[in-house]
């Protein structure tokens, strides 16, 4: 049987016989990993004097949910939930700090828009992990 936690969001559906999806084929931590591999080049072009304003609390809120989520898929029950509960507020905080680069005009229009519908899918792909748990 699949130990995914959410079965529809598994990259390599397998057999109802079988043992796998390890994290990594989660669909959800594959776009969190594409998304940090594009976000941090990116805010290395933030201005200098917010290195470590804006552009460090972006980065580690990034960070942040990609650990929380790994945390969260080796957890059970309540401590699952926690996880998540925590990974969708790094989440909302990537969300922010990304508002503002694109006000302050640190990131481009079509850079904003990119940006935008990864964090909105990777939104979607937590909040079915959250219903599922």
């Amino acid at each position: 049987m699949c130990v995914t936690p959410i079965r529809s969001i598994c990259a390599n559906p397998c057999s109802r016989s079988s043992i796998c999806c390890m994290s990594e084929e989660m669909v959800i931590f594959t776009r969190t990993y594409d998304f940090i591999s594009w976000l941090l080049p990116l805010t290395e072009h933030f201005p200098r004097s917010q290195r470590f304003v804006v552009t460090q609390r972006l980065q580690h809120a990034a960070l942040n949910f990609q650990e929380l989520i790994m945390e969260a898929n080796a957890e059970r029950g309540p401590h699952r939930m926690e996880k998540l509960r925590s990974a969708d507020t790094e989440l909302r905080k990537v969300r922010l700090y990304l508002r503002l680069g694109q006000k302050w005009d640190w990131i481009k229009e079509g850079q904003y828009r990119h940006a935008s519908m990864q964090v909105m899918e990777i939104g979607k792909l937590l909040g079915g992990w959250k219903k599922a748990s």
